[in-house]
């Protein structure tokens, strides 16, 4: 485990004080659950874009064999 000091503004800690309370949860827990969850939704927006990205680099290659393709005269 390590240890980090923070910095939290005043409302948003009592309102963990306040949902603490009343899940009867250490704030030590709840604060590394909501990290982690935090973690997992940046690491899915960072995998769309990059599939974004990837897709949009594909879509274009796709295009232009299709167009190759149709330029293609297979005398019929």
């Amino acid at each position: 485990m390590k240890t980090v000091s923070l910095n939290i503004n005043e409302a948003i800690f009592n309102e963990t004080e306040k949902i603490l309370s009343l899940m009867k949860k250490p704030r030590n827990r709840y604060i590394n659950e909501a990290i982690d969850f935090y973690n997992k939704y940046q690491n899915r927006l960072i995998l769309e874009s990059e599939l974004r990205k990837e897709s949009g680099m594909v879509g274009e290659e796709s295009l232009n064999i299709l167009k190759d393709f149709e330029e293609i005269d297979y005398g019929d």
